[in-house]
């Protein structure tokens, strides 16, 4: 049996399987960065390893936000403690996750549109080129959050029709001192401002949003994937984001000439399928 997870700040997807059967879980988020070693272990212990028989476990593959080099070996550290050193355990970024689930052992370019964005130059076997996406104030083109800041910011500003800004200012009961307490003193301003983007999904009919979304999507591809130096590549997506637009994400492309490959929502069905081909 393998363990595979999918891991972000808020949620953790796993799924026990062999092939045959499969068991999914899902606990809270891990990400190194915000949590330690301790923290990561008493997850583990509370939420997976109850729920699971680690003795029919041969290998753990652990993908999730914050696992870079430096700071991945702290959740090995803590599936080692929890699991008693019993499987074998791998630990990758998300973006190598969403890579594996979306291309396999295909060359491709990888790209991750949710709360913020990602993307990369895969090889088949490792990330070889990665655009960094400077988060939501200085980057993550495409994202909820961008998408939000940009329509908040148009609204308030009267970059919309009177309609759209009406409707915005009505559906969301927001105001101009909630909005600057949210987003300057309150945590996680990404978050909230990619609440906002399901706007754009309800009027993603009128003409303004519409145009709108593309341009969103159309900033990601020229200040992230026109980077990678493999014009000719597959464009490969996955996020809650992609998934929802993606008919905007593709004329998006089309418009700026790339090519797009798969679209998921999640990468756990690329994994599972990944994992049980190939043995690292």
């Amino acid at each position: 049996m393998i363990l595979i997870a999918d891991s972000g700040s808020t949620k953790t997807a796993w799924c026990l399987t062999d092939g045959k059967s499969k068991k999914s879980i899902m606990t809270q988020g891990i990400n190194p960065f915000l949590q330690s070693e301790q923290e990561i272990s008493a997850i583990l212990h509370n939420e997976l390893f109850c729920d699971i028989n680690l003795g029919e476990t041969d290998e753990i593959y652990f993908y999730g936000a914050g696992c870079t080099p430096e700071k991945s070996g702290q959740v090995s550290k803590a599936l080692r403690l929890a699991s008693s050193g019993l499987p074998k355990i791998s630990v990758g970024s998300d973006l190598l996750g969403a890579a594996r689930s979306l291309c396999g052992t295909d060359s491709g370019i990888v790209c991750i549109l949710g709360t913020g964005s990602n993307s990369c130059y895969f090889d088949g076997n490792s990330i070889t080129d990665n655009v960094p996406p400077m988060g939501f104030i200085l980057g993550d083109e495409g994202s909820g959050a961008y998408i939000g800041r940009r329509l908040v910011g148009g609204c308030l500003k009267k970059q919309f029709s009177d309609t759209i800004c009406r409707s915005f200012l009505e559906e969301t009961k927001l105001t101009v001192p909630s909005i600057i307490e949210k987003v300057y003193r309150q945590p996680m301003p990404n978050r909230f401002l990619a609440s906002l983007s399901p706007f754009c999904a309800r009027h993603r009919d009128d003409k303004e949003i519409h145009n709108f979304i593309v341009d969103c999507f159309k900033e990601f591809f020229k200040r992230n994937v026109a980077a990678y130096q493999n014009g000719g590549s597959k464009v490969h997506f996955i996020g809650s984001i992609a998934w929802f637009y993606r008919h905007e994400l593709r004329e998006a492309a089309e418009t700026e000439g790339y090519s797009v490959g798969k679209i998921c929502q999640t990468p756990m069905d690329g994994l599972v399928k990944f994992h049980l081909r190939h043995k690292l």
